[in-house]
C-alpha cells in the first residue's frame, strides 16, 4: 500500500476524513456505523447467510468500516466457516490516518486494534478472517480477479462525484463476480446506477435509505 498514490484528506471536527479528490466524506455524518448496519450488513442479508465460507466484494475500502463492522458481526454471530471479505481501493488512506478516523467508532475498537496492526506489519489474515485489499483501478483489477462474491458492499464515493466507480461496464464485472443468488447492497439509489445493476443480471430493489438519504438499493442475482 505505500508505494501507491494515497488518499488526500481534509477533516471535520477532528474526526471525519474528507477525501479532497472528490469532495466527499468517507463516512455518514449522521451515524457511520449505523449507516453500514443499515446498508451493507441488512442490505445483505447478514448475517443470517453466514453459512460455511462466505465472501464479500467491496467497492471503495476507505477507513476499513464496512470490514471491521461485517467481522464484529461475523464473530457475534459464531459463524463458522471462513470470511473473505475482498476490497478494491484506487487511492488507500494512510494507516495512521485510517486509525484516527475509527477513533470516531469504539464500537469497533477490539477489531480496529487487530486490523491496524495487521496493515502495519502486512499480514491482513486473522484466524477465519481474511482481509484482501486490491490497491488501483477497478476497472482494471476487477477483471483480472478470481473473486466470486456472496455479497457486495459498492461503496464509492457519491456517482455524482466519482461516476467512474458506477459505470455499466464496472456494474457488469460486477455481476460476472458475483455467486449465483449472491447479493449486492449501495447507500445511492440513483437511476443508472440501479439500470446497470439490471443490466449486470440482478434484481433490484428501491428501499428505505439511512438518515437523509431516502432510498439504497439492494440487488440479488438469481
Amino acid at each position: 500500500m505505500n508505494n501507491q498514490p494515497q488518499a488526500e484528506l481534509e477533516w471535520r471536527d477532528g474526526t471525519i476524513p474528507i477525501s479532497r479528490k472528490f469532495d466527499d466524506p468517507y463516512f455518514s455524518l449522521d451515524n457511520g456505523l449505523a449507516e453500514t448496519r443499515h446498508v451493507f450488513i441488512d442490505g445483505n442479508d447478514l448475517p443470517q447467510r453466514f453459512d460455511g465460507d462466505f465472501q464479500i466484494g467491496e467497492l471503495g475500502f476507505g477507513t476499513g468500516l464496512n470490514f471491521l463492522t461485517v467481522w464484529k458481526v461475523w464473530e457475534e454471530a459464531g459463524s463458522l466457516g471462513t470470511l473473505t471479505f475482498t476490497t478494491f481501493e484506487a487511492f488507500p488512506m494512510a494507516i495512521m490516518d485510517m486509525q484516527n478516523a475509527l477513533t470516531a467508532f469504539p464500537e469497533v475498537a477490539p477489531w480496529a486494534a487487530k486490523m491496524i496492526d495487521g496493515l502495519t506489519k502486512g499480514d491482513t489474515r486473522f484466524g477465519p478472517v481474511t482481509l484482501n485489499i486490491v490497491v488501483g483501478d477497478v476497472r482494471q483489477t476487477l477483471p483480472q480477479s478470481d473473486l466470486m462474491a456472496d455479497a457486495w458492499f459498492l461503496d464509492g464515493f457519491s456517482p455524482a462525484k466519482n461516476p467512474e466507480m458506477w459505470g455499466a461496464d464496472l456494474m457488469a464485472e460486477v455481476g460476472r463476480h458475483t455467486a449465483q443468488n449472491g447479493t449486492a447492497a449501495t447507500y445511492t439509489a440513483a437511476g443508472h446506477v440501479r439500470r446497470a445493476l439490471e443490466d449486470a443480471g440482478f434484481v433490484v430493489t428501491r428501499t428505505a435509505g439511512y438518515g437523509r438519504k431516502r432510498h439504497m438499493t439492494r440487488a440479488i442475482k438469481p
